[in-house]
């Protein structure tokens, strides 16, 4: 049996969804490798607690940047705020990197290149 609803249904049905925060929001999903954009980093920063408010939402403005969060450091990991970067190279992860750092002020960081992917999903509740 096929069930088959109009686009005004399906646009009433989402919006009824959002305005009862059953869902934040509604986007597609792109297949990045397929755009070519291949290379991935996750970029560890090495910030002062009372700058990772400021130095957070600077980093979150950059489009390259995907996520951008902040977690405690530990004794032999000095790294606080993360940010992950995906673009067409390794070496354009480097150059956003450094913008990164030249407009934060911080200097002390590592960009971590994916090496291989072995699962990645959406989140599932």
């Amino acid at each position: 049996m096929e069930l088959s609803i109009g686009e005004e249904m399906v646009l009433e049905r989402l919006s009824f969804l959002l305005e009862g925060e059953v869902i934040r929001r509604f986007a597609a999903t792109i297949g990045h490798r397929a755009l070519g954009i291949v290379a991935n980093a996750m970029i560890v920063w090495r910030v002062p607690l009372e700058e990772v408010e400021r130095v957070g939402l600077i980093m979150a403005s950059f489009d390259e940047v995907t996520h951008c969060y902040e977690r405690p450091s530990r004794q032999n990991w000095p790294y606080n705020l993360y940010t992950v970067v995906h673009s067409h190279s390794r070496d354009e992860c480097r150059k956003v990197a450094a913008e990164i750092s030249h407009k934060t002020g911080v200097e002390d960081y590592q960009v971590l290149f994916s090496e291989r992917e072995f699962k990645k999903t959406g989140a599932r509740i």
